[in-house]
C-alpha cells in the first residue's frame, strides 16, 4: 500500500515467522518430548538386529543385462492376479510380487490409456517389486531370489481365493507362503517353517521393496515428496531420491510401524505385525551401474525347534495413496499414521482440514472444480468482516488520492513532514494503509494449501471440471498460440521455439483470465507509491499471468473466482462511497454514454 511497502512486507515475514514457531513450539515440540519418554521407557538397545543375533538381510543385486518389461515377465512362472483395483501377478521364481497395474487409474486422461503401473520384474529398466522371506546364519538352502517355488493351493489370486506356495530347503526345512488380497490394495503374506530336521535352527523374518533406479521425471518436483517414507519409532520418516542417494538411508529400531518407497501419488509399502520388534532399514546399493534403492525390515530371531513350525505375517500395500482407504487400513488393520503417507507438509494442520473440506462438498455436488469454487466462497464469508473493512480503508484512500498527491508535491523536500500530514490526512479520514493487505495476507495460507492438496492428492489426479478442462492438477491444456484449439496446430512441434511455446510461454484461457481479473483488482486500488513503482505495479498483471499459467489449473480457478468476489465486493464498496471506478469508465467506454453522476 501507499507510503507502507516495507511495512507491509515487515508484517508478512513476522507472520510467517510466528506461524513457524508456533508450529515447532506447539506441534514438533511436545512431539520430540513424547518421543524421548517413550524411547526413555523402552530403549532399543535391545531391538531386532540384537535379537535376530545379527541376521541381516542381504544387500540386493540388479539384472546384468536389461531387458522389456514382457521378456523380464516371461522368464518365471507365474501365479496371475486379478482385482478390482489391482491386476499382474506373483512370479514363482523368489515368490516375488512384481507385476502390478492399478486397473482403476490411468496413465493420461486419455480413454484408450493403460493403466498405471506400479510394480514390474527385475530384468526390466526401473523395476521395482517387494519380497519376503527368513534370514538365518549358517543355515542352509533357504529361498532366494532364484528359488522356484511350487503352487500347492490355489489358481489366480483374487479376493478371498488365496494361492499357497511351498519350497523345501533340502535339509528338513518346509516353507510354506500363503499370499491374499483384498479388494483394494492390501496382500498378505503369511510365511511358514516347520523342522522336519534333526536341529533346531533361527530365522528371523524380513520384507523388502527395492526400485532399481529411478524415472527422470520422478523426485525433481520440490513440493512433493518421493523417496522412502514410513512411520517408525512414533516418528513419520522421509527421505527425497536425491539425499537418500547421496547419504545412503538409515537405520531404525522399532516395534510395528510400516515403511516402502513413495511417488507422489502411488506407495508401495511394508507392513510387520505391530506387535513385531523390527530393524528397519532405507539403504541404497550400488549395482551394475545403478541405484537400488530399498526400504526392508528384520524381524526378531525366534528358534524352530525340531518337529515344530512357525508362522510369520506380514503384509504389503500396493496402490493409490486414497485417503479414505489409507484411513480405513489405519482402523481396522492397526496400521498406525497411514494416511502420513500422502504428503501434507509441514502444514499439514490446515492443509489436511482443507482437503477433508473439499472431499466433503464433492461428496454432495460430485464435481472437485464447482468445490473449489464453493471453497473460495466460503473463505470469502469467513473473511468478510476484515475484507469489508479493508476494501473501505482502499476506497478512502483513492477518494482522498488527490489531497495524498498534494500533500506529497507540497512537502516533496521534507519527507518528515510528507509523513507526518499524511498520518494526519490518514486519521481524519479513518483510513488504515496496513489493512489494505490483509486480504492478501489472509489468503496465502488458503492458496498453499490449496496447491498442496492439488499437487500430492490422488483425489485430484484427472478431477474433472467443465468443458476442456479434464484434470483439476494439471496445467491448463488450452494456449494462446492455436487460439485455444480452433487451429488444428500443435504449438510444441514448432522448430527451435516449440518448448518455449509449450513452457513458459504456454497461456491458457484460465490464465489470461486470471490476469484480467488481476488487473481489474489493482486498477481499483490506489496508486502505490512514486511513479516508477506505479508503472512496475501495472506490469505485475501481465507478470503473473505468466507466472501462474503453468500452475494446476484448479488453483487458477480458485484464484480467478476469487479474484471475481473481490471485485464485485469492492465495486459495491466504491459505489457506495462514490469514488470512480473502471467497472463503470469500462461500461461507459463500450456503450457511449457517459458515466452516471453520483
Amino acid at each position: 500500500m501507499q507510503d507502507n511497502s516495507n511495512r507491509n512486507t515487515i508484517i508478512f515475514v513476522v507472520s510467517a515467522m510466528a506461524l513457524l514457531l508456533a508450529y515447532q513450539f506447539l506441534v514438533m515440540g511436545p512431539r520430540t518430548k513424547a518421543r524421548e519418554a517413550e524411547l526413555a521407557r523402552n530403549p532399543p538397545a535391545a531391538s531386532a538386529q540384537v535379537q535376530a543375533q545379527n541376521l541381516t538381510k542381504a544387500p540386493p543385486t540388479a539384472a546384468e543385462t536389461l531387458v522389456s518389461r514382457q521378456t523380464a515377465a516371461a522368464a518365471s512362472p507365474r501365479v496371475r492376479i486379478e482385482t478390482p483395483a489391482l491386476s499382474g501377478s506373483v512370479s514363482l521364481r523368489g515368490a516375488r510380487l512384481d507385476d502390478l497395474y492399478l486397473k482403476q487409474y490411468r496413465e493420461t486422461v486419455a480413454k484408450n490409456a493403460p493403466p498405471v503401473e506400479l510394480l514390474r520384474p527385475e530384468g526390466a529398466k526401473h523395476a521395482q517389486f517387494a519380497e519376503f522371506g527368513w534370514a538365518g546364519a549358517n543355515v542352509p538352502g533357504l529361498p532366494t531370489a532364484a528359488t522356484i517355488w511350487t503352487q500347492t493351493a490355489g489358481s489366480t489370486l483374487a479376493p478371498g481365493a488365496p494361492v499357497t506356495l511351498q519350497t523345501t530347503n533340502g535339509a528338513g526345512l518346509t516353507f510354506t507362503r500363503q499370499i491374499s488380497v483384498d479388494d483394494r490394495f492390501m496382500f498378505t503374506i503369511s510365511d511358514t517353517v516347520a523342522n522336519t530336521g534333526a536341529g533346531a535352527v533361527t530365522l528371523a523374518p524380513y520384507g523388502s521393496v527395492q526400485r532399481q533406479g529411478v524415472p527422470s521425471d520422478i523426485g525433481t518436483n520440490s513440493i512433493v515428496h518421493e523417496g522412502a517414507v514410513g512411520w517408525l519409532g512414533e516418528e513419520l520418516r522421509l527421505i527425497k531420491f536425491k539425499k537418500w542417494a547421496k547419504d545412503g538411508g538409515s537405520t531404525i529400531a522399532t516395534t510395528g510401524g510400516w515403511a516402502g518407497i513413495t511417488d507422489k501419488y502411488w506407495l508401495a509399502a511394508l507392513i510387520p505385525a505391530q506387535n513385531e520388534a523390527v530393524q528397519s532399514q532405507f539403504r541404497v546399493t550400488k549395482a551394475g551401474g545403478v541405484d537400488i534403492f530399498e526400504a526392508n525390515y528384520v524381524g526378531s530371531a525366534r528358534t524352530i525347534n525340531p518337529g515344530r513350525q512357525i508362522t510369520e505375517t506380514q503384509r504389503f500395500f500396493g496402490g493409490a495413496k486414497t485417503v479414505p482407504v489409507l484411513k480405513a487400513y489405519e482402523t481396522t488393520l492397526g496400521v498406525p499414521r497411514f494416511d502420513q503417507a500422502v504428503d501434507w507438509g509441514m502444514f499439514w494442520f490446515f492443509t489436511r482440514p482443507l482437503f477433508q473440506f473439499l472431499e466433503f462438498i464433492n461428496s454432495h455436488v460430485g464435481n472437485f472444480g464447482i468445490a473449489i469454487l464453493l471453497l473460495t466462497v466460503a473463505v470469502k464469508v469467513v473473511f468478510f468482516p476484515l475484507a469489508n473493512k479493508s476494501y473501505e480503508s482502499i476506497t478512502k484512500m483513492k477518494k482522498v488520492q488527490p489531497e495524498i498527491e498534494a500533500l506529497r508535491t507540497k512537502y516533496k523536500d521534507d519527507p518528515t513532514k510528507q509523513q507526518t500530514e499524511l498520518m494526519a490526512l490518514y486519521q481524519k479520514e479513518k483510513i488504515n494503509p496496513i489493512t489494505g493487505c490483509l486480504p492478501m495476507l489472509l489468503q496465502i495460507p488458503v492458496f498453499y494449501a490449496l496447491y498442496k492438496v492439488l499437487t500430492v492428492t490422488i483425489e485430484m489426479r484427472h478431477a474433472h471440471f467443465f468443458g476442456w478442462i479434464q484434470d483439476l492438477s494439471a496445467r491448463d491444456p488450452s494456449t494462446i498460440w492455436n487460439l485455444f484449439g480452433l487451429i488444428p496446430w500443435n504449438p510444441a512441434t514448432t522448430p527451435m521455439i516449440g518448448g518455449l511455446l509449450d513452457g513458459s510461454l504456454h497461456i491458457g484461457i484460465l490464465a489470461l483470465a486470471y490476469g484480467v481479473t488481476m488487473w481489474l483488482t489493482t486498477a481499483m486500488n490506489p496508486p502505490v507509491g512514486d511513479p516508477i513503482q506505479q508503472k512496475i505495479f501495472q506490469f505485475m498483471p501481465i507478470i503473473f499471468t505468466f507466472i501462474m499459467a503453468p500452475f494446476a489449473v484448479g488453483l487458477l480457478i480458485y484464484w480467478t473466482w476469487s479474484n471475481v468476489l473481490t471485485i464485485g465486493q469492492q465495486y459495491i464498496i466504491m459505489r457506495r462511497f462514490k469514488v470512480d471506478n473502471p467497472i463503470d469508465d469500462l461500461i461507459a467506454r463500450f456503450s457511449g454514454k457517459p458515466k452516471a453522476q453520483e
